[in-house]
């Protein structure tokens, strides 16, 4: 994608109106079963946790249940551990990484602390494997008071309650070759800017939030991830995506001001992984332990240091 190629959809350095976005949602197509991949794993998980439907999202004649998994003997005494995935649709292990944790390692953690999960926040972008919701929207910029991401307001409004208890939140992510591809061009040619190329990291890296960084726990993630897969070096520029590491594997965003959705509460410890599926040195199943990797090892770093 260049100016000699670019976007198929809109007019370079025009924003799409109308006519594009609906262009754009013709062009999608299911091509996995929210239902079925996702949906029925949430059920089975019923005898451990309670299980709740925290919205539903209807795009035409496509409705979809946003379901969350909580501990079943919530106590107010403890702190509280969210886990989201999902707000990217097409990032697959962020999805199901979540759902294995709550499968084979929540229960170790059961009487230290409340877990509230929502393993899927994107169906609708999760069967037709793409980063936005059928408005074109990108709902991990809109976790803020003004947002218009239907997806992202129900999570808040879901979490809005416990805000004072939470401790962490990890919230899981994919970098693919996609974005490069596809996505950050659609995002271009969506706003009418252009589209400069950038340079997709090999292996896993975290974003921490500008404002609190919390290095020593984003390392805490990033060595307990590295027992399963690689992590991402910086480029020549010392940077990944465009931002300066400040640790092996760790970069920094303003998670508040852009609306992301690690940034929904005021939690101590925040962190966003970033797991790269296209890598030749990384499986389907390796992404997916990577990401309980991160989730493990952020938790054990948290509950150390509650206090």
């Amino acid at each position: 994608m260049n100016a000699v190629n670019p976007f198929p959809i809109g007019t370079p350095g025009t924003p799409w109106g109308a006519a594009e976005r609906a262009l754009w949602l013709q062009q999608q197509s299911k091509k996995r079963s929210y239902a079925d991949d996702v949906l029925t794993r949430i059920d089975a998980l019923r005898s451990q946790f309670d299980v709740s439907e925290y919205g539903r999202i209807t795009y035409g004649a496509e409705n979809y249940a946003l379901m969350a998994l909580k501990s079943r003997n919530w106590s107010d005494d403890l702190p509280v551990v969210l886990v989201t995935g999902g707000v990217h649709g097409y990032e697959t292990s962020g999805v199901h990484g979540a759902l294995q944790f709550a499968e084979r390692h929540a229960a170790e953690y059961a009487g230290r602390m409340n877990l509230l999960m929502a393993p899927c926040i994107s169906p609708w972008a999760y069967e037709r494997i793409h980063r936005w919701n059928a408005n074109a929207l990108d709902p991990n910029r809109n976790f803020r008071a003004d947002g218009t991401a239907e997806e992202s307001s129900a999570l808040m409004r879901l979490v809005a309650g416990l805000q004072k208890d939470v401790l962490l939140h990890i919230d899981l992510h994919e970098t693919t070759d996609t974005d490069e591809s596809e996505f950050r061009p659609a995002l271009c040619a969506r706003d009418g800017k252009p589209f400069a190329p950038g340079e997709i990291p090999d292996g896993f890296y975290t974003v921490g939030d500008t404002e609190n960084p919390q290095l020593a726990f984003q390392q805490a993630v990033i060595e307990s991830v590295a027992m399963v897969t690689h992590i991402a070096p910086a480029d020549a520029k010392g940077q990944i995506i465009g931002s300066d590491v400040v640790a092996t594997g760790v970069i920094l965003y303003p998670l508040k001001s852009l609306g992301l959705c690690g940034g929904m509460t005021n939690a101590r410890f925040t962190t966003t992984t970033e797991v790269y599926p296209d890598s030749p040195r990384a499986t389907p199943q390796q992404c997916n332990d990577a990401q309980v990797a991160a989730v493990r090892g952020a938790i054990d770093y948290a509950l150390a240091h509650r206090s």
